[in-house]
C-alpha cells in the first residue's frame, strides 16, 4: 500500500447515522482518531440533527439534508480554526447526532396519594397514571444542558426526570383546580393539556417538549371506592323488601333444582315459600317488617355555585351562603346555581336558600 493509500485511509470522508434502536436520542459519531476530511459528506436524515464539537466548543448545527463540510457551510467552525478562503485540511471534532423525533408511549404515575379538597367528600386521597411522548426541539441546547458528553444518550436516562416534573405538576393543578372526584373523569382530556402547558416552560430549558400527555386513570383508595360501590349497590336495590322476596325465590327455585338436596331441599323450599306468603298482602309481616325498616337515608347536602359579574364562585356549602348573607356578600338578587337546577336562579326564588333572608328586613320600597 503506497503512502497516499495510507493518508486517505486516515480521512473520514462520509458521516451518517442510521438508527436501529427504539430509545436512543443522542449518538456520537466514532471517528477513532481519524480526522475529517474537508469537503467530506454529512448525510443527516429525516427526524435528526447533527451537532459538531470543536475543541469543547458547539460549532455547527446541521438540520435533515446531505452537506459538503465545506468553509461556506459551516461558519462557526470556519471562524474557530481561522480558515482563510481557499484553506482547505482536515480537521478533528465530535459529531453528534440526535434523535429529534417522538418519543411515545412513554410511562409516568403518583407514586404516593396526593391529598385534596373534594366540595363534596372533603379530603380525599388519589392516585393518577398515565402516558406521554417527548421529542428534542433544540438539539444543541439538549447537548448542553442534559446530554454532556455521553457518546450514547437514551430516553431511559432522562424519563425519571421528566416523569417528577410531570407528577410535581399534577399535584398542584389537581390539588387547586377545584373539580369533584366524580367528576375528574370527565375532564382528564383538559386536564392533561393544563399540565403539558405548565411544565412546557421547565422542559423547553432542556430543548425538550411534550407533544402529548394523557391521564388514563384517576382512583381513590380501595377502602373509599368500596364504600362508593355500596351506596351505588343501595340506589340500585331500590326497595329492599321486593329484593328480599326476589332473593327467596331464586334461592327456593336452586334449591328445589338440586337433585341432590332430596327432603332437605323440600323442606327448605317449603319453608321459603311459607315465608314469602308471610310476606304477602294477606299476613301481617309487611306490617312488622314496614315497623322494623331502617329509616332512608340522609339527603345530599347541595353546594352551590355563585355568578358575578360574569365570573363564577364557589362552590359553597349552605352554611357558608349562611354567613354571606349575614354579612351581606350573598343577597336575594344573586344568581345561584347547584346540579340538578335547571339553569341559573335568584337566591329568593330557591326554597332552600329563600330561608336564609328570612332574618333580614325586606328591600325598602321605592320613594
Amino acid at each position: 500500500m503506497g503512502i497516499f493509500d495510507f493518508l486517505t485511509g486516515e480521512f473520514i470522508d462520509v458521516i451518517h447515522w442510521v438508527d436501529d434502536t427504539r430509545d436512543t436520542m443522542v449518538w456520537r459519531f466514532e471517528r477513532e482518531g481519524h480526522e475529517i476530511k474537508y469537503g467530506a459528506k454529512l448525510t443527516v436524515r429525516e427526524g435528526q440533527a447533527a451537532v459538531f464539537i470543536h475543541e469543547g466548543q458547539l460549532a455547527d448545527v446541521f438540520t435533515p439534508g446531505l452537506y459538503m463540510l465545506e468553509t461556506n457551510n459551516m461558519p462557526i467552525m470556519t471562524t474557530l480554526n481561522h480558515w482563510d478562503h481557499g484553506f482547505q485540511s482536515p480537521f478533528k471534532s465530535e459529531i453528534y447526532f440526535v434523535n429529534t423525533t417522538r418519543f411515545n408511549n412513554l410511562k409516568w404515575g403518583t407514586k404516593n396519594p396526593i391529598i385534596c379538597r373534594d366540595p363534596e367528600f372533603g379530603p380525599v386521597r388519589i392516585r393518577a397514571y398515565g402516558t406521554y411522548s417527548v421529542r428534542v426541539t433544540d438539539a444543541a441546547r439538549f447537548l448542553t444542558e442534559i446530554v454532556g458528553t455521553d457518546g450514547e444518550f437514551t430516553m431511559d436516562e432522562i424519563s425519571f426526570q421528566v416523569r417528577n416534573i410531570i407528577v410535581q405538576e399534577f399535584s398542584r393543578v389537581i390539588a387547586s383546580s377545584g373539580i369533584p372526584v366524580l367528576d375528574m373523569a370527565a375532564n382528564t382530556a383538559d386536564l392533561g393539556k393544563l399540565i403539558a402547558s405548565e411544565i412546557a416552560p421547565t422542559l423547553e430549558s432542556y430543548g425538550l417538549a411534550i407533544p402529548e400527555l394523557y391521564i388514563e386513570n384517576i382512583s381513590l383508595p380501595p377502602a373509599v371506592e368500596a364504600a362508593m360501590d355500596k351506596r351505588t349497590s343501595m340506589g340500585l336495590v331500590g326497595d329492599l323488601n321486593a329484593f328480599s322476596q326476589y332473593s327467596a325465590a331464586e334461592a327456593m327455585t336452586t334449591a328445589a333444582s338440586n337433585p341432590s338436596g332430596g327432603g332437605m331441599a323440600a323442606g327448605l323450599g317449603a319453608g321459603m315459600g311459607m315465608a314469602m306468603m308471610n310476606q304477602g298482602p294477606w299476613g301481617a309481616a309487611p306490617a312488622r317488617a314496614a315497623a322494623a325498616a331502617a329509616p332512608p337515608p340522609p339527603p345530599v347536602e347541595h353546594v352551590w355555585h355563585l355568578a358575578e359579574n360574569g365570573a363564577t364562585k364557589g362552590p359553597y356549602s349552605k352554611a357558608a351562603l349562611g354567613r354571606m348573607a349575614t354579612e351581606g356578600t350573598l343577597t336575594r338578587k344573586t344568581h345561584v346555581w347547584t346540579a340538578g337546577q335547571d339553569g341559573w336562579k335568584l337566591a329568593e326564588d330557591v326554597q332552600e336558600l329563600a330561608q336564609l333572608f328570612t332574618i333580614l328586613p325586606p328591600p325598602p320600597p321605592a320613594s
